[in-house]
């Protein structure tokens, strides 16, 4: 089994910055892909970036946050990031992190993000 502990929401000024970190305990290493998800108030939970654990580490990203955001981990610490820059009012959400295996999906347990104008 898999565990997720996030951080690094709050709140933050528009045009500023925040690094989300998601550690990972447990069975990590039959980890495929980390993720990032937000759920925006009233909308649905839509899929931020992805970054694969084999793959030479390739990425994806919503076209809202391309240039923007940056998806990254630390294989030794079992962590992935997300660089969050210049952000906009319209990113305030409830981030989650998502891990995938073969057989497993697992999810954090959200953390906010507020981005004030």
């Amino acid at each position: 089994q898999v565990q997720l502990v996030e951080s690094g929401g709050g709140l933050v000024q528009a045009g500023g910055s925040l690094r989300l970190s998601c550690a990972a305990s447990g069975s990590t290493s039959s980890i495929n892909v980390m993720a990032w998800y937000r759920q925006r108030p009233g909308k649905e939970r839509d899929l931020v970036a992805t970054i694969s654990r084999i793959s030479r580490a390739s990425t994806n990203y919503a076209d809202s946050v391309k240039g923007r955001f940056t998806i990254s981990r630390d294989d030794a610490k079992n962590t992935v990031y997300l660089q969050m820059n210049s952000l906009k009012p319209e990113d305030t959400a409830v981030y989650y992190c998502r891990v995938l295996g073969g057989t497993f999906t697992i999810w954090g347990q959200g953390t906010h993000v507020t981005v004030s104008s």
